[in-house]
């Protein structure tokens, strides 16, 4: 909500008491000796809201100012929908005659939270309580925060107790006017209460003469259209002339007639407003059931809690004006604001209406609820990139990244960022830093393909491209994706200029630390790109023999594995045999029989084919987001295996 809203302050002298000794004692007081180690918990980890809680607790009971003072500005600045908290610290303030500084901690408090209708109430009490009552603009002042409560939180569906001590206050003022001016308003807002309301307005209508209740234009008007509905007639007959003419003011069943009849069409006017009301109500009344803790916590709140804000959001954008939308979305906020879907959606919702409020919206979720979120302040960065504030949106993204280092998603959209307005110099660096910082081989490996082809699409440099990718291989000699961009690399050149390089590209690949079915997959397709691009039959002959080669030492090792699978087997049965004391049933493999062999080696090979698809998953071109390969090519079906 408006933020610029809040009540201005006004002259010192206003306030009981003195308020101007604030020079506090407590400053030359050590903090209580347990407070460092109460701090600490925090400061190491400012999400840990139970660390808080005790925090703020030993503050309250060393009443200590300000000691309280540094535990709750630094907890309200992470958690400011406390509204409680709010409260407490400023009654901590006023139990130290800090008036001022409690003053100023509510409305602190309502900026951070102008939706509390609790925190209202208590700052108007807490107003009248310090207002000097010989001050002749006392009632001014508390009518003004009235008004601010009423504009800020007013239309929310349960306001109900602010509008009431609003009316309250101006009854025991003897401001009559003023009521039925209140009943006015909120007897067409939508709340959990708007039949409570329109009873009191019946009430407060039949208890005061008209006259006292509505303006003296108003009255005069009501006057005036009663006596044209009961036309008068002259002595002849005829209609009179003067429909705002008088009663017998000598009688009194007359002046009873009339009052009553005002007093009717006063009630009937509204009856209408309350009608449609009642009707908006009834279309929201299951929603708001539905609400069950609309006050924030840091625990989670359950799927249905969501999805009924969801819906209810959903329901009030469709049917409600731009008004309740908003105070739906702050209330939802309030209950939801750990959770960034809602801010988001919240700040779609504003683009349509103003991109200042859409700034803001994503300004709170980032600096203060969502600090370690990506997704929103992704979303921060391109609505501003959109407007044109680049260095805002470099901000934001810089800002994150401090947050929460290491994340790839952050740093790539820097460097699309840099890219996309031509600064590639800068995005050539952050991709250089991020390969120099990352703490995983993996890491620099995936850094290192998007710098290469940065370097090779945008900046058109093949060598360094290349030179990229090699280094990189260095580092992470198993890496199936570098081999992999390096072969695209060079594939995107002209192949008959680059064979040398596109064959090298193989080599390297085949003659790596990678497992033998990996290699295997390269050296399928050197051969196939001899067979469709290479210039020497020479070359292709020896790729293909050199293939054979590896198919075999494949087959060698599958027939490893499957016999020390086998041994492996054996060796677990010993080991639990022994444990069950059945070592000698177990004692010769023969000895087994043959049905129950048969099962374990089935089994046994079972598992070893199950390890092979998965290390084929592992290379398997579709298994990498990046490129869409086909799957590896068989060659048996154009070349027959060797005898044996």
């Amino acid at each position: 909500m408006d933020t610029e809203s809040q009540p201005e302050n006004s002259p010192p002298e206003r306030i009981v008491g003195d308020i101007e000794n604030v020079e506090l004692n407590d400053s030359e007081i050590p903090f209580p000796t347990e407070y460092e180690k109460f701090w600490k918990v925090v400061e190491d980890n400012p999400q840990d809201f139970t660390g808080w809680t005790y925090l703020l607790q030993y503050v309250e009971q060393e009443n200590h100012i300000l000691a309280a003072r540094k535990a709750f500005d630094h907890f309200l600045s992470h958690y400011p929908y406390c509204y409680g908290y709010w409260k407490k610290y400023a009654d901590l303030e006023q139990r130290h005659d800090n008036v001022k500084q409690a003053e100023e901690v509510y409305r602190r408090g309502l900026q951070a939270i102008p939706l509390s209708i609790d925190l209202w109430l208590h700052y108007i009490n807490f107003l009248k309580e310090i207002l000097d009552s010989n001050w002749s603009e006392r009632d001014g002042q508390i009518k003004s925060v009235f008004e601010h409560a009423v504009l800020a939180s007013g239309t929310d569906f349960r306001s109900d107790r602010l509008w009431e001590a609003y009316v309250n206050w101006e009854n025991e003022k003897g401001n009559l006017e003023e009521v039925t001016r209140i009943y006015d308003r909120v007897i067409g807002i939508p709340t959990q209460l708007y039949n409570h309301h329109f009873q009191r307005f019946k009430d407060h209508i039949q208890n005061h003469l008209p006259k006292d209740i509505i303006s003296s234009g108003n009255f005069i008007k009501l006057r005036q259209e009663l006596a044209s509905s009961n036309e008068r007639f002259d002595n002849d007959g005829t209609p009179g002339h003067d429909p705002a003419a008088g009663i017998d003011i000598n009688d009194p069943a007359q002046i009873v007639s009339e009052i009553e009849n005002m007093r009717h069409r006063i009630i009937e006017i509204r009856q209408e407003i309350y009608n449609h009301n009642e009707n908006e109500v009834g279309r929201r009344w299951t929603f708001e059931e539905g609400i069950k803790r609309p006050y924030f916590h840091v625990k989670p709140l359950e799927k249905v809690q969501l999805k009924n804000w969801k819906d209810y959001l959903d329901f009030e954008i469709e049917n409600g004006t731009l008004e309740r939308v908003v105070v739906l979305f702050e209330r939802c906020l309030v209950a939801c604001a750990l959770y960034e879907d809602f801010w988001i959606k919240y700040a779609k919702f504003m683009e349509s209406h103003c991109n200042e409020s859409v700034r803001h919206v994503y300004s709170r979720a980032c600096t203060v609820h969502l600090a370690k979120k990506p997704m929103v302040h992704l979303l921060w960065a391109a609505f501003e990139e959109q407007q044109g504030n680049i260095n805002e949106a470099r901000r934001i993204l810089k800002t994150l990244e401090g947050s929460i280092p290491g994340l790839a998603m952050v740093r790539l959209r820097r460097v699309s960022l840099e890219r996309r307005h031509g600064n590639i110099e800068e995005a050539e660096f952050l991709l250089q830093d991020a390969i120099k910082i990352s703490k995983m081989p993996s890491e620099a490996s995936f850094y290192a393909v998007k710098l290469a082809r940065l370097l090779f699409k945008v900046e058109k440099s093949l060598p360094r491209a290349r030179k990229v990718l090699v280094e990189a291989i260095d580092f992470d000699k198993e890496s199936t994706k570098l081999y992999l961009n390096l072969l695209e690399l060079e594939y995107n050149s002209d192949l008959k200029l680059n064979e040398e390089n596109i064959l090298n590209a193989f080599d390297k690949a085949i003659s790596s630390t990678m497992p033998i079915e990996t290699r295997v997959a390269f050296s399928q397709r050197k051969v196939e790109f001899l067979e469709d691009f290479g210039s020497d039959v020479k070359r292709l002959m020896v790729a293909y023999d050199d293939h054979q080669k590896l198919l075999k030492e494949q087959e060698s090792s599958k027939r490893k594995a499957e016999d020390g699978q086998v041994v492996l087997f054996f060796l677990m049965k010993i080991e639990i045999a022994m444990d069950q004391d059945l070592i000698a049933e177990h004692l010769f493999w023969s000895e087994e029989p043959e049905e129950k062999k048969q099962r374990s080696d089935a089994a046994s090979v079972q598992l070893m084919s199950g390890d092979l698809q998965a290390n084929q998953s592992a290379y398997n071109y579709n298994a990498w987001y990046q490129y869409n390969y086909p799957t590896p090519w068989s060659y048996g079906q154009y070349y027959p295996p060797p005898s044996t």
